[in-house]
């Protein structure tokens, strides 16, 4: 019977396990019953990613078949644990980490799918100002634990120039940060800010999606479930699809294919969503070009 560790950067919300339930869905569906065919091995950072490295290092131990992760820095964690188990991210960012290069020379044994394409930030920062076009300043909210956040803030900062706007960056690296970052983010005039990509801010989103209307800031973030959970904007790609594809890729490498042989796709579909409730809250008026594109949820 084969073993799947599971590591995950973020909490086991309802949301969160849902996704992973269509994970084992599809393992289903390509004829993997569990008990039978394979077994789970879970591990859940409660999005502190200081305790990957050992969460990671567990199910090494344990000598799983595969390692299957949300998040880059659950990624990151598994790949510095083994060179040899084959590691298959559900989500995560690989593009220019250094993610799939092997130190050794051998192929690699990292692959997956990427939940973030690149170059969407202009266009996030462009929606975000839409909103609010009379914002001096804009700040983004950057998870400093994610190794793929520094290219992110990069990249807003890139687009930021490149539209002529004042952009602030605020990090912080565990929740309790939220409590200093927000205020005084609204402190310093910013008209809104963007989350970038982070497994700790999901696990978090109903209390930053709290805090963000209570300190007046209209909110951008990279996923529907954000405006969900009260946030006013999401801009991104459905991630949902992701986890079945990950069974996919387990079902190959089960099947002999090297993880080295197998690309990291990259998303091509996105989706707007607004949450008109926090909008009225916040007394802004979405242009109607952006509605007749947007999901409305509230």
């Amino acid at each position: 019977m084969r073993r799947i560790g599971i590591l995950e950067t973020s909490s086991g919300d309802p949301a969160r396990l849902q996704l992973w339930e269509l994970f084992r869905q599809r393992l289903l569906e390509l004829g993997y019953v569990e008990g039978r065919d394979i077994s789970f091995e879970s591990r859940w950072a409660q999005g502190n990613a200081d305790l990957l490295p050992k969460l990671a290092a567990e199910l090494v131990a344990l000598e799983v078949d595969a390692i299957v992760t949300a998040g880059t820095p659950a990624a990151f964690a598994a790949k510095r644990a083994t060179t040899t188990i084959p590691i298959v991210m559900a989500t995560g960012v690989s593009v220019d980490t250094g993610m799939n290069e092997s130190s050794s020379g051998l192929p690699g044994n990292v692959t997956g799918l990427s939940d973030l394409a690149p170059g969407l930030s202009t266009r996030r920062l462009e929606l975000l100002a839409q909103v609010v076009p009379g914002a001096a300043q804009l700040a983004v909210l950057w998870d400093q634990t994610n190794q793929a956040g520094s290219l992110v803030v990069g990249e807003y900062q890139d687009a930021a120039r490149s539209l002529g706007s004042s952009l602030e960056v605020f990090g912080v690296r565990a929740p309790d940060d939220f409590d200093v970052a927000l205020p005084a983010m609204a402190r310093r005039g910013a008209g809104g800010f963007i989350g970038v990509t982070s497994a700790m801010f999901f696990g978090e989103r109903e209390r930053l999606a709290a805090l963000a209307l209570e300190c007046r800031l209209p909110a951008m973030f990279v996923r529907r479930e954000y405006a969900e959970a009260g946030a006013l904007m999401a801009f991104g790609a459905p991630i949902r699809d992701n986890y079945r594809r990950a069974a996919g890729y387990v079902d190959k490498i089960f099947k002999g294919a090297r993880p080295a042989d197998l690309p990291v796709d990259q998303p091509t579909g996105f989706e707007l969503v607004i949450n008109r409730k926090t909008a009225q809250a916040l007394g802004l008026t979405i242009p109607q070009a952006m509605l007749h594109d947007a999901q409305l949820v509230e």
